[in-house]
């Protein structure tokens, strides 16, 4: 009788080179990333791909090039209604920069004051709406706002110099908790050396806060400002469930995510074009592109990493 061992060497030194391949980072990295590149795939860069071919398409599905790209900034029609939701959703964005995340690194820097009592209690309140859904948020301030029952007899929803002001306010609410929450992490874990070494150098609070705290926060902040930026680019959920698909009054809460579902699948007032919604939807994408590359090639340069 033979010995297994003498039969099972062969094919075991046939597999050695395989097995080392796969002892190599490299491998390793790539055998543990494929499952997350394959559905990062699937869900993300196929659809992106396919927004982009249906831009070059006409309706019916015939390639036309770029003549849906020349209609959407030639034509005087869908030329104003680009450029409008563009302004507005820049008014949006800049509304957020200018009051979500002050706001939020100031309510962050409060909640590390040691005295203050009940700070779980007031952390977990501001970052409650942020858990809300957009329809139970949007549902719940029309109410408020009513001029009929609400706590305002002034139409801010209803005018359209107020109207977007409003829903960017409404937006800032119910979001302000998540800047607060990454503020408030970056502030607890600077050392405590350092605030103690500013303050018997006769710092007041202010001036710690300002030269020591700020500079160290700093870095969090634009990646914060970066993602408020993509998450306004995108926006559609809110304006949808407060103003409709019209984006009243007089299209002057339009943005760019509610003209793209106007321009894709219509409203009440006709039908869509799926051609010239993956236009916007690809100009979008574009405007988003554009915001990322400046941050990484204007504020990274300028922004200090700091060892913490």
């Amino acid at each position: 009788m033979s010995d297994p061992s003498v039969r099972l060497a062969p094919a075991f030194a046939a597999s050695s080179p395989r097995r080392r391949r796969l002892r190599s980072p490299g491998a390793r990295a790539l055998l543990f990333c494929a499952p997350a590149l394959v559905i990062y795939s699937t869900f993300m860069v196929w659809p992106l791909l396919q927004s982009l071919r249906f831009a070059l398409l006409d309706d019916a599905g015939d390639w036309v090039g770029l003549d849906n790209f020349d209609k959407l900034f030639g034509d005087p029609l869908w030329s104003e209604r680009f450029w409008r939701a563009l302004r507005q959703n820049m008014q949006f964005f800049l509304f957020h920069c200018l009051v979500q995340n002050p706001v939020g690194l100031t309510l962050a820097a409060l909640l590390t004051v040691q005295r203050l009592r009940g700070a779980n209690v007031y952390r977990t309140l501001i970052f409650v709406p942020t858990t809300l859904s957009v329809v139970i948020v949007g549902f719940a301030w029309r109410l408020i706002l009513s001029p009929l029952w609400g706590i305002v007899h002034t139409p801010l929803l209803g005018r359209t110099s107020t109207a977007l002001p409003t829903l960017s306010l409404i937006s800032v609410w119910q979001w302000i908790g998540i800047p607060m929450i990454f503020f408030y992490a970056t502030l607890i874990s600077i050392p405590k050396e350092l605030i103690d070494a500013s303050r018997v150098d006769g710092a007041s609070a202010w001036r710690t806060f300002w030269r020591v705290s700020f500079p160290l926060v700093l870095p969090m902040f634009g990646v914060i400002t970066i993602v408020t930026y993509i998450a306004n680019m995108n926006a559609f959920d809110l304006v949808f469930t407060v103003q409709g698909v019209q984006a009243g009054p007089a299209y002057s809460t339009d943005l760019l995510g509610t003209l793209f579902y106007r321009s894709a699948y219509g409203s009440v007032q006709g039908g869509g074009d799926r051609a010239m919604g993956a236009t916007v939807a690809s100009a979008t994408f574009a405007v988003i592109l554009v915001g990322l590359l400046l941050f990484f090639l204007v504020w990274r340069r300028r922004v200090r990493t700091y060892q913490l």
